[in-house]
């Protein structure tokens, strides 16, 4: 492939790139119009100013977590106590997830996973 062959094929992908940019412009546009409409009436119909629309939103805004949703956000906070522990290393394990290697080779070498409980 020649060098103009490659300019030319890229100002084609361009154009193409820019044409359905402008195409999903204009359907957002086309679908957001009703939206906005119905919002607009309602707000009439029920007495609602901006302001109150805009102290609500960012009220709510504030309120929930920026990309997570509440149920991660919890579980994030939870910490699980060890239930193996390595008697030369000290290295622990939940028992949860993928088994630790010092787990995997000693259950290889022939050793039983209770070995490494850590007594409560």
């Amino acid at each position: 492939m020649t060098r103009d062959t490659y300019a030319a094929l890229q100002l084609k992908i361009q154009k193409e790139i820019t044409r359905l940019q402008k195409q999903a412009q204009a359907l957002q546009s086309k679908q957001r119009s009703p939206v906005i409409t119905s919002i607009v009436r309602s707000m009439r119909e029920y007495d609602i100013t901006p302001e109150e629309i805009a102290a609500a939103y960012n009220k709510k805004k504030s309120a929930r977590p920026a990309t997570r949703p509440a149920r991660a956000a919890t579980a994030a906070k939870r910490t699980i106590p060890p239930k193996y522990k390595h008697p030369e290393t000290g290295a622990t394990w939940t028992g949860r997830g993928k088994a630790p290697r010092w787990i995997s080779e000693a259950e290889t070498a022939g050793k039983s996973r209770d070995q490494f409980l850590i007594k409560r």
